[in-house]
């Protein structure tokens, strides 16, 4: 008997890892035919229903601050309460999925207090760092030693406290073993690894177009200071200054550091936010994949790259360090001065490009949305009980 799964997600229109793996997995319910009740933040509230899948939108009101440009957490959500409860009780799950301690992922929580159900909750964003990394840069007015210090504490408050909410749940997922070991310890709850997956179909070499352009070094994602894209223009003083002249940018994203970027690049392009088929042909029209964040959990845009064939360099900080094989698919680089320099020496080793191009693209095609949730759905038989009819029928 399949389960009965109510997957409230604290983001799903957006342009975020988050909202690509929560559209991901309504949508591999729908193909397999699986009972599945997908709440979600929006900008009406709504019910709706596609094959097997049932949807609930909950309008954000006037009463909510901004996580990103495109990301809201609504202080008044639980004026939604009794419909929320309400659509709950009547689809009967048998678990209550949340993707985090947003508003809906509190809704959810309760809702799965409510009903009785266990509550299996994914861990997405460190949004502990995120916070870290956003004050150091708020008040870079203080003494550097002073704000760290204060930056630093922030980031442990934040993350024990969001410890203690994911401990209400009885089975944890993470994007990364690391945080899959971190959650555990400090949790004390069963903690499985939730990876992502790519469309390989949609994000494909054959999408370059043919013909001579500067060599292309991408970027994809928010543009945020927990994001460390200020390092991109140390990026391009270093090629300056290696006498690199035939060289472009293409940062497609939005956020808060957008213009300091404008104003501080002279060899890039900002479109804002490319969804599609144009983010597609974007991706494949690259030659490297610059990617410098230090907080992320998993990195969908590297995948994303890696399967257009177009290598990566990261940090070593964080979840796209499992997702490149150094020297294979990209480069993995432990600092910022070797990330500069990784980028560098790659523009000029044309061998290296083609070989990481062809590995990069074997390697994404390898991994798939389908054997992400079937995973998922393997590990919730440990929190849900056995249905009588199965025992009766001996299964």
């Amino acid at each position: 008997m399949p389960y009965r799964v109510a997957f409230f997600t604290d983001s799903f229109h957006e342009v975020n890892g988050v909202a690509l793996t929560s559209r991901m997995f309504q949508s591999f319910a729908q193909d397999r035919g699986l009972p599945f009740l997908c709440v979600r933040g929006a900008a009406d509230t709504k019910t709706g229903a596609s094959g097997s899948a049932r949807t609930l939108d909950l309008r954000r009101g006037p009463v909510s601050f901004a996580l990103e440009a495109d990301l809201h957490s609504d202080l008044l959500v639980w004026r939604h309460r009794r419909l929320a409860l309400d659509t709950a009780r009547s689809y009967r799950p048998d678990l209550v999925h949340i993707t985090g301690p947003g508003d809906m992922g509190e809704l959810g929580a309760w809702i799965a207090w409510k009903l009785a159900v266990p509550l299996v909750a994914s861990w997405h964003t460190n949004v502990h760092e995120y916070l870290g990394r956003r004050l150091d840069r708020t008040l870079s007015f203080l003494p550097r030693h002073t704000r760290r210090l204060v930056a630093d504490a922030a980031e442990r408050l934040s993350f024990a406290a969001t410890a203690r909410f994911y401990k209400q749940a009885r089975l944890l997922f993470a994007p990364n073993n690391e945080l899959v070991t971190l959650l555990h310890a400090r949790t004390g709850r069963p903690c499985h690894l939730m990876q992502r997956g790519v469309d390989a179909r949609m994000f494909t070499p054959s999408k370059r177009d043919a013909g001579d352009r500067p060599f292309t070094i991408g970027y994809v994602g928010r543009l945020s200071a927990e994001k460390n894209v200020r390092l991109l223009a140390e990026v391009e003083r270093a090629l300056l200054e290696a006498g690199h002249r035939e060289f472009r940018f293409v940062i497609i994203g939005a956020g808060s550091e957008s213009e300091w970027l404008c104003a501080n690049l002279r060899h890039a392009e900002l479109p804002g936010i490319v969804k599609g088929e144009a983010l597609a042909r974007a991706y494949a029209n690259m030659d490297v994949f610059a990617f410098p964040s230090r907080t992320d959990t998993f990195g969908n845009v590297v995948l994303e790259a890696l399967a257009s064939g177009v290598p990566a360099v990261v940090t070593s900080g964080g979840g796209p360090k499992y997702l490149v094989q150094s020297g294979l698919t990209g480069l993995v680089a432990a600092d910022d001065s070797a990330f500069i320099r990784a980028i560098v020496e790659l523009m000029s080793d044309r061998a290296a490009q083609e070989r990481m191009r062809r590995a990069a693209r074997e390697y994404a095609c390898s991994i798939s949305w389908d054997r992400v949730f079937e995973r998922v759905y393997s590990a919730y038989a440990s929190v849900v009980p056995v249905p009588k009819q199965a025992v009766i029928a001996g299964e």
